[in-house]
């Protein structure tokens, strides 16, 4: 029997061709993105990141940013890069763990609602209330009615997030069958990554026409115009943060509001004397 998943949906390795915009020097024989392409670019884009967070907080924005994807599709990279220069006030990221058994009670959104922005916030889900449409029904952990009645909810709760103030936006992450086996096979190979394998990983692996299923049903129901999705096909990794980042800056009118560098005051003196430094207790010196 053929492991090769069926032609179609989600299985977005991306065109050989170069972008328009780029050199082909920019990218390797096998037409991944070369790394000082990727550090040069990544640098600039998260400089404007920056100015992306202070445009939130002045304006008061409220934005709600959805990762979706199969497992090592590139959520987790993508989102690393985002915050990595960001203010954790301004952009945070919200990945929650398995519901309790008091959540497992509740109006399924409800475990989402208290962690949605404020005004001058972004927030960035890390996988969402798409757990419902995608893990949870290729694994069998939710009930036919379940997942129907989330597929009709879950339009009207984007809506109503939209008509509140909130932007939402929504990324899938697209990897292909072949590439997702090889990053499985290379965390597999990898004691120190080897804790990022885990046994839902394997499943959906094993699961992946299922799960190809399960983002098309999504889409067909949830791929609005208030709140649309938007694929991120993510074979190569540093050009799909890349280009995830961009598209993200390229939703907001934004303009530079970083405020000016300060002078730093001199230091007040006061009468004061400090207790001995061989009272304190210090860690070994080993480097």
């Amino acid at each position: 029997m053929s492991t090769k998943p069926p032609e179609g949906a989600d299985d977005v390795g991306g065109s050989a061709a170069p972008p328009p915009a780029r050199e082909p020097a920019d990218y390797s024989r096998s037409g991944r993105l070369r790394s000082r392409v990727y550090e040069e670019e990544m640098a600039r884009l998260q400089e404007q990141l920056v100015l992306l967070q202070y445009w939130i907080a002045s304006q008061g924005l409220k934005v709600a940013v959805v990762f979706e994807g199969r497992g090592s599709a590139g959520k987790g990279g993508v989102i690393k890069r985002i915050t990595e220069r960001t203010s954790p006030r301004t952009v945070r990221v919200v990945a929650l763990p398995k519901p309790t058994e008091r959540e497992r009670t509740q109006w399924y959104f409800q475990r989402y609602v208290e962690h949605l922005p404020a005004a001058g916030e972004m927030v960035l889900f890390d996988r969402s209330w798409y757990n419902r449409s995608n893990v949870e029904w290729v694994m069998g952990f939710c009930t036919e009615e379940e997942h129907q009645e989330f597929l009709r909810s879950c339009p009207e709760f984007e809506r109503m997030l939209v008509r509140s103030g909130i932007t939402v936006l929504k990324y899938w992450f697209s990897v292909s069958f072949e590439e997702q086996q090889r990053r499985f096979e290379a965390r597999n190979a990898e004691p120190l990554k080897r804790w990022k394998l885990s046994d839902i990983d394997l499943a959906e692996h094993e699961l992946f026409v299922r799960y190809s299923m399960a983002k098309d049903t999504t889409f067909q129901y949830t791929d609005i115009k208030q709140a649309p999705w938007y694929v991120v096909p993510s074979d190569d990794k540093r050009a799909a943060r890349l280009n995830c980042i961009n598209h993200l800056l390229g939703q907001f009118a934004y303009r530079d509001v970083a405020p000016d560098a300060v002078e730093l005051p001199a230091m007040r003196t006061m009468p004061y004397v400090r207790p001995p430094m061989h009272e304190q207790t210090f860690v070994p010196r080993r480097y």
